[in-house]
């Protein structure tokens, strides 16, 4: 993997990345701008996509259209779906399945896309191991977990909503990109990586929690990254 792709869906979660670049040009496609450089030693491309799956898409694309990344990882926050996943900890995506798509009218299961051949979207082992590893070792006064991360335009704050999430796609967290990201890395055949900080518990609380820890959650990922690149 010579050349990553680094996709953050706010300036937050990209910005201390892009400091600690060197050997910088930035490319501006749709709106958003591709910071080309190095981090930690290794070719990068790190980019602030903008927040939902269409944005999340469009960047992907361009990633491996005009930048030929071998690797996408997407790092950002969302929302924990499970009791025993706390605000700080991490999730790392087997895979990534879209919650706000529902085609059961015409035979589908629910999240599956009509006319492709699959539900949810395997993110690259390899890379997940290494995130494991790297997360224990640099974040470790925090869990890291292993699952499915649920993503639709929408942010999740009611009980109602998250307990529907998590019956139809037994998903660990739920946000707004990881899946598009999956799409678009499954049909390009790139190997990817969904690393999700939690921000909140997806419930009532949600609108209160967000703010409060946004910035420690993102600490977590940008610290997993950084050190992730040094061992690719």
């Amino acid at each position: 993997m010579n050349k990553i792709g680094i996709i953050g869906a706010m300036e937050e979660e990209v910005a201390i990345l892009k400091d600690k670049m060197t050997d910088v040009s930035v490319l501006e496609r749709a709106g958003m701008e591709f910071f080309s450089g190095r981090l930690s030693g290794h070719e990068a491309v790190v980019v602030r996509s903008g927040i939902g799956k269409v944005n999340a898409g469009i960047c992907t694309q361009i990633l491996a259209d005009k930048f030929a990344v071998e690797a996408v990882i997407n790092t950002g926050i969302a929302g924990s779906l499970k009791a025993e996943i706390n605000i700080g900890d991490i999730v790392l995506s087997t895979d990534t399945m879209q919650h706000d798509v529902d085609a059961r009218e015409f035979g589908y299961d629910i999240g599956q896309i009509p006319r492709m051949d699959t539900q949810a979207f395997q993110a690259d082992e390899g890379l997940r191991k290494l995130a494991v590893e790297v997360c224990r070792r640099v974040n470790p006064e925090i869990q890291v977990f292993e699952g499915r991360v649920a993503s639709g335009d929408q942010f999740v704050a009611d009980r109602d909503t998250k307990e529907k999430i998590i019956q139809n796609t037994e998903g660990l967290c739920t946000e707004m990109e990881g899946a598009a990201i999956g799409q678009a890395a499954y049909l390009n055949k790139i190997p990817y990586l969904v690393i999700r900080a939690i921000s909140d518990k997806a419930d009532d609380s949600a609108h209160m929690d967000y703010p409060a820890f946004e910035k420690e959650a993102i600490r977590h990922t940008v610290n997993l990254v950084e050190n992730m690149m040094k061992e690719l």
